[in-house]
């Protein structure tokens, strides 16, 4: 067992998301290096010092190239906004250090993919956080699908909805006016991520992506409030995704279902501890949707807890990724989802929004 030193730029809701994780991670998985809270960032000296105080770091600064810089910082995870991410990153790999960043991975497709050349040059641990897909049932669903326990895949619907700014008096505010921090940077990654992993890559899609509200308080909105799209996945599977952040009533409507030859699988992130499973070979008076529990069986929820059904949260999600990320370190092993895996989900957000565009079909890899 050893110590690394961690850094983390951002001391914000995902900043302490991380530093908790950080802290837990050992105990919780008995990992082979236990991270050692050395430096956190933040925007100004002053929150960066409540910061470090408030989580257990032994330093504090204003200056994420200080905290890149330092040599007691082994490891970088950057939880800052996403115009930040290319520079911190890329400022890390030049010095050899593992870099974790939060979704999405680039503020564009040109951040990403110059984001990605630099961590494998580096040869550097690379992964990008995206969350939800580790949970326990989403975890499972995706080993069904790959067993092949609802034959081949036909269709896939998916969507991220939440209803933050369903309101249409609520202010303007900083999520309203960069591009970047619209429902397709800023929901949209995470469904995307998961039918990825679900199904794997998207071949061609046709979206559209609006304004509903395009001004609040009497200023300018200046990115989208919703996003869908129709796709056509690489195993011939067809799609929808629908993303939004005026979706009223939807809290955390991460969701999808997915039909195939076989059977079926449903999931909604409001109840993350329940998987739904659909089997044609069950015998006909029983064949339904059933209720799957997660529990101890399931990938990574013993860890948390002995009882089947008493569920795990949305903390547990991110000591889960700090387990991932110290593992990629430890044996030098790309674990899921690497710095490419993000910028597969950049390119598919990029040909949503040309596909808005220009109102027609588009080709993913042409981005």
């Amino acid at each position: 067992m050893s110590e690394i030193g961690v850094g983390i730029v951002g001391g914000g809701y995902m900043g302490k998301a991380h530093a908790v994780a950080m802290s837990a991670v050992g105990a919780v998985f008995g990992t082979g290096l236990r991270p050692r809270l050395e430096m956190v960032c933040a925007s100004s000296e002053a929150s960066a010092a409540r910061y470090r105080d408030a989580f257990g770091f032994a330093r504090s600064t204003g200056d994420w190239r200080t905290l890149v810089g330092d040599d007691r910082v082994e490891a970088v995870v950057i939880a800052s906004p996403q115009e930040t991410h290319r520079a911190i990153a890329e400022a890390a790999f030049a010095q050899g250090k593992p870099v974790f960043c939060e979704k999405p991975l680039g503020a564009s497709v040109e951040d990403s993919r110059a984001m990605v050349s630099s961590a494998e040059k580096a040869g550097s641990a690379n992964m990008v956080g995206f969350n939800y897909i580790r949970t326990p049932a989403s975890q499972h669903a995706r080993k069904l699908v790959a067993d092949g326990a609802i034959g081949d895949v036909t269709w896939f619907r998916g969507e991220h909805t939440e209803d933050f700014y369903a309101d249409p008096d609520m202010p303007a505010s900083w999520r309203t006016r960069d591009a970047a921090n619209g429902t397709m940077g800023d929901l949209a990654p995470h469904m995307i991520n998961a039918a990825l992993a679900l199904l794997g890559p998207i071949e061609a899609l046709v979206a559209e992506v609006e304004t509903v509200h395009g001004t609040r308080g009497g200023e300018m909105v200046t990115n989208d409030d919703q996003g869908q799209f129709m796709c056509r996945f690489a195993n011939g599977a067809m799609g929808h995704l629908f993303f939004s952040r005026i979706a009223t009533g939807r809290k955390m409507g991460y969701a999808y279902e997915i039909n195939g030859t076989q059977g079926a699988i449903r999931f909604d992130q409001e109840d993350q501890n329940t998987l739904w499973l659909y089997q044609a070979s069950d015998a006909e008076p029983e064949r339904g949707f059933r209720k799957i529990l997660t529990g101890p069986a399931h990938a990574d929820y013993g860890a948390f807890c002995e009882g089947p059904g008493h569920g795990t949260g949305y903390q547990d999600q991110i000591i889960i990724e700090a387990r991932d990320f110290l593992k990629a370190i430890e044996t030098g092993e790309p674990v899921w989802p690497t710095f490419r895996d993000g910028l597969a989900v950049n390119q598919v957000v990029a040909a949503s929004q040309e596909s808005s565009r220009s109102k027609s079909w588009v080709s993913v890899n042409d981005f």
